[in-house]
């Protein structure tokens, strides 16, 4: 193989693919499109979005982005395992990022719970109409990444995957750092931000 063919296949097949990587690129447009939204919004009512944001728990906000952060770091290394040829490794490694996944579904679901009990839903103001619906956009993207870590694990138990195979972990790990990214940029914006 010559020097042209290693950089031509580094760039047209990063890992996962060059596919997931364009739709985490929309994805991450998309995200930093509402996050804009809601600064300029906040711009415009500072003082209702700052009593508004006193309704959110930070200490909730940052476990959720500690448990997120965690099961992100448990899916990289899931993949490392695979390549590695640990497919009993990965498939733990797989499955505590799963379970930390679903953490963060049930942390997020009791807040939710929370605030609706309070009268804090989609209309109650700006504020919580931009909370439902980029917290509930990003709910449904975790939600979507468990399942499919669930199917990888699933497949990966049964021998589909292992140090040979792997680009489908890639891009499940891929997606699944997506959630980290899309958390990353929320929680400060959303939860500490004055």
């Amino acid at each position: 193989m010559n020097m042209e063919q290693i950089d031509h296949k580094k760039f047209f097949y990063p890992p996962g693919g060059i596919l997931i990587w364009m739709i985490i690129l929309v994805e991450l447009v998309t995200f930093t499109a509402g996050i804009g939204a809601f600064v300029w919004q906040r711009s415009l009512a500072p003082g209702l979005f700052a009593e508004s944001q006193q309704h959110l728990s930070t200490t909730t906000g940052l476990i959720n982005t500690l448990v997120l952060l965690t099961s992100g770091y448990f899916m990289a290394e899931a993949v490392r395992f695979l390549k590695l040829g640990e497919t009993r490794e990965s498939l733990r490694r797989m499955l505590a990022a799963l379970l930390l996944g679903i953490a963060f579904l049930t942390i997020k679901g009791n807040e939710y719970a929370g605030k609706l009990a309070q009268g804090l839903d989609l209309t109650h103001d700006t504020f919580f109409t931009f909370y439902w619906l980029l917290t509930g956009f990003h709910f449904m993207h975790v939600l979507a990444g468990s399942v499919i870590i669930s199917v990888l694990a699933l497949k990966t138990r049964r021998g589909a995957y292992h140090q040979n195979n792997y680009l489908d972990i890639e891009t499940g790990a891929a997606f699944w750092h997506l959630c980290d990214i899309i958390w990353l940029l929320l929680f400060p914006v959303l939860y500490l931000m004055k």
